[in-house]
């Protein structure tokens, strides 16, 4: 089995700290998009539309979207459970992860690929759209800080798939000019649990 990485990329980090906290040893080969790499007909065969990640099984089979692997890896390793340990909990975990994925790290996504130079030429960037989503991803932070009152962590004071993806949102927030504003007490007291974590820098 093998991990094909972007290492800057959010959904691709999520994927490396969810195997990590998996405590499993997973090798990973970085494609370097500056390169051209992931447009070469041998990855494209792996992954069509030249996206990372992209997890290779034993048997050549490939398995895209960081949530799609990270179900893969939950259901091959069950412990620690990270996306639900019943029913009820599951369908919260998946309810937190959309909510995050949604309503934080896509904006963000979008500030990124809007705004930023590595794109120019690339995308067809719209600055104001990014601005937008800018403006976004804070208005949901202050919903979010009063969300997390009282919580360890997002669902039911357990770590899981939600708080990783939330971690990877805030990570490439600060890449881009948006950190959690000061006043937002519980999001900032909910990122310093995470990144002291051992698998934080995965």
């Amino acid at each position: 089995m093998k991990l094909y990485d972007l290492p800057p990329s959010p959904n691709a980090r999520r994927v490396r700290i969810f195997i990590a906290e998996k405590g499993l040893e997973i090798p990973t080969i970085a494609v370097d998009m500056t390169k051209g790499e992931n447009k070469r007909a041998d990855y494209l065969a792996k992954n069509s539309l030249g996206k990372m990640p992209v997890l290779e099984l034993d048997d050549g089979t490939c398995i895209t979207e960081s949530a799609a692997i990270c179900r893969y890896l939950e259901e091959m390793h069950p412990e620690p459970p990270l996306l639900g340990r019943d029913p009820v909990e599951r369908a919260q975990v998946e309810m937190w992860n959309r909510r995050m994925e949604l309503e934080i790290l896509l904006p963000l996504i979008n500030v990124f690929s809007h705004t930023h130079e590595m794109w120019k030429g690339v995308l067809t960037q719209i600055p104001e759209w990014g601005e937008v989503c800018r403006e976004n991803a804070l208005t949901r932070l202050e919903w979010l800080d009063g969300e997390i009152a009282g919580r360890e962590y997002i669902v039911n004071g357990t770590h899981t798939v939600a708080d990783i993806t939330l971690q990877c949102a805030l990570v490439l927030g600060k890449a881009v000019g948006v950190r959690v504003p000061e006043n937002l007490a519980n999001v900032n007291a909910w990122f310093d649990r995470v990144a002291a974590r051992p698998t934080a820098r995965a």
